[in-house]
C-alpha cells in the first residue's frame, strides 16, 4: 500500500534530472562525465553519449564529453538516439559506460543524464554512490582522452530492432506519436523497413516542442490521427522512447498493464515466458487479477524501471515493465525500449485487431500528482498515512490505495482504484487534497 521515500542524494529514481543550465548545468555534466569515468577500472575507458532533443543536449553532451577525456577517456558521441539504443550500442560495440543525456517525458527546460554499464543495464545504488564520492572528492588526475563522433549507431540500432522483429507488416496502416523527440527518425524507419504504411506525427523537433501536447503524455492527438487516418493502430512514444503507450482503431488508449498482459499471455501461452512477469506497484488491480487467471506468477517492485529490471535478473525471468509504458524483455534490451515493446505487440497481435483483444478488465483507476514543497516530509506526515489506511481498509478486496514521493520531481503522487470511476475520485481527491493542506 505505501512505499517509503527515497532517500535524498543527487541520483533519482532515473539519474539525475532538473532544469537545464540552473540544476543541471555545463558544470555538473561535466563533473559527472569526468566522476563516471574516473569510477571505471578500464585504462582508457570507452563512454558513448547519446541525447534526445532539448535544445540544452548539445551543451550538456559537450560537458560531459569534456569530463570523460579529462578523466583519461574517450568519449564516442552518438547524437540523437533513443535511450534504448544506448544500451544495445554500449553491449553491441564492447564499451565501458555509455551515457544519456535526456528527461525522458519532461518538458524541454528540463534535462538529465543517466548511465548504462557495459552490460546495457543502468547503474546500481551502489555504483552511483561510488560516483558521487568520486564526484565530491576529485578523480585522480589522467592523460587527456578524445572526443569523436560515433558513425552508424542508428543503423545498428535498427538491425538489431530488424533482427529481433522479423515482422511482415504489408499492407497494415500504423500511425506512430514520436513526440519530438529520439525516436522521430529511427521509429518510422523500422515500421517501414517492416512494410507497415506509417502516419508519423510530432517528427519535427526544434529543440523546445519535444513532449509537448504530443507523445505517451499527451495521447488525444495521436488517438484523434488514428481514427481520422484508418490506421489499425497507433502508437505514442516518450521524449526519449523507453515507454510506448498504445491506440487502437476506435482511439481508446490501452496501457503498458495491457500490453504486458497481452504479451504475457501470448508468450505464457508458447511456452516462451520463462517464469513470471515482473511490474511495480502501480500496476493497475485488473492486471492482477488477470495474471492469477492466467496461471501466470506476478512479482511486485517499487516504482522504476531499473527495479522491474533487478527483479527480473534475480528470478532469472524476461518480461516485466510499468504502467506508464516502459516494457522490458530482456532477450533483447535490459532495459524498457518503447520502439521493441510496440513491435512486440503487433507480433503478438498477429493480424488481429487491438480494438477487439481484452488482456485484462482495468479496474477504474485515478492519479493525482500533488506539488509539494518538501516531498520527502511526507514520510512523517502521520495525519496523511493514517488516512491511507483507512482508505485502504475500506477498499480491501475491491481495489486499493497508493501514496508515494516522486523519484524526480517535487511532486506527492495519490492512487486509487475502485471498482467504480466514481469512488476512486472521491478516494482520491480526498488523499489528494490532505496531502495539500499537510504539505503544500
Amino acid at each position: 500500500m505505501t512505499e517509503p521515500a527515497a532517500e535524498r542524494k543527487l541520483f533519482g529514481t532515473d539519474g539525475i534530472r532538473g532544469e537545464a543550465g540552473t540544476f543541471l548545468s555545463a558544470e555538473l555534466a561535466l563533473s559527472l562525465g569526468r566522476a563516471a569515468t574516473a569510477s571505471l577500472e578500464a585504462a582508457r575507458p570507452q563512454v558513448l553519449i547519446v541525447r534526445d532533443t532539448r535544445e540544452s543536449g548539445p551543451m550538456l553532451e559537450s560537458a560531459l564529453a569534456a569530463g570523460v577525456a579529462e578523466a583519461g577517456g574517450d568519449a564516442l558521441l552518438g547524437g540523437v538516439l533513443p535511450t534504448p539504443a544506448a544500451a544495445i550500442l554500449v553491449r553491441r560495440l564492447g564499451l565501458d559506460l555509455a551515457a544519456v543525456v535526456s528527461a525522458s517525458h519532461n518538458p524541454y527546460r528540463d534535462n538529465g543524464i543517466k548511465f548504462f554499464s557495459a552490460q546495457g543495464t543502468k547503474l546500481g545504488d551502489a555504483i552511483e554512490a561510488r560516483i558521487e564520492a568520486v564526484l565530491e572528492a576529485g578523480p585522480p588526475p589522467a592523460d587527456a582522452g578524445h572526443v569523436r563522433e560515433l558513425e552508424g549507431g542508428a543503423e545498428d540500432y535498427l538491425r538489431a530492432l530488424e533482427s529481433a522483429f522479423p515482422l511482415d507488416l504489408s499492407g497494415v496502416k500504423v500511425a506512430l506519436d514520436c513526440a519530438n523527440g529520439a525516436t522521430h527518425r529511427v521509429a518510422p524507419a523500422i515500421f517501414e523497413r517492416l512494410g507497415a504504411e506509417v502516419e508519423a506525427i510530432a517528427v519535427e523537433p526544434d529543440g523546445r516542442n519535444i513532449n509537448a501536447g504530443c507523445g505517451s503524455t499527451h495521447l488525444d492527438n495521436v488517438a484523434a490521427h488514428v481514427v481520422s487516418s484508418g490506421a489499425a493502430i497507433g502508437f505514442a512514444f516518450d521524449g526519449d522512447g523507453d515507454r510506448v503507450l498504445a491506440v487502437d482503431r476506435e482511439g481508446r488508449t490501452h496501457d503498458g498493464d495491457e500490453l504486458i498482459a497481452l504479451l504475457a499471455t501470448g508468450m505464457a501461452g508458447r511456452g516462451e515466458l520463462d517464469g513470471g512477469v515482473a511490474v511495480t506497484v502501480m500496476s493497475n488491480y485488473g492486471f492482477h487479477r488477470a495474471m492469477e487467471e492466467a496461471g501466470i506468477e506476478v512479482a511486485v517492485t517499487k516504482v522504476g524501471d531499473r527495479y522491474v529490471l533487478d527483479e527480473l535478473r534475480r528470478r532469472e525471468w524476461a518480461l516485466g515493465g510499468e504502467q506508464s509504458g516502459h516494457i522490458i524483455d530482456t532477450r533483447f534490451a535490459a532495459t524498457g525500449d518503447g520502439i521493441a515493446a510496440a513491435l512486440a505487440t503487433m507480433r503478438e497481435l498477429d493480424g488481429r485487431d487491438l480494438a477487439t483483444v481484452e488482456a485484462m478488465d482495468k479496474l477504474p483507476q485515478t492519479l493525482v500528482n500533488v506539488e509539494v514543497a518538501d516531498r520527502e516530509a511526507i514520510a512523517g506526515a502521520t495525519a496523511v498515512w493514517d488516512a491511507v489506511e483507512r482508505e485502504g481498509t475500506e477498499l480491501e478486496g475491491r481495489g486499493r490505495v497508493l501514496l508515494r514521493p516522486s523519484g524526480t520531481e517535487p511532486l506527492v503522487r495519490v492512487m486509487a482504484e475502485a471498482p467504480t470511476a466514481e469512488e476512486a475520485d472521491a478516494v482520491c481527491k480526498r488523499l489528494a487534497d490532505l496531502v495539500r493542506d499537510e504539505l503544500g
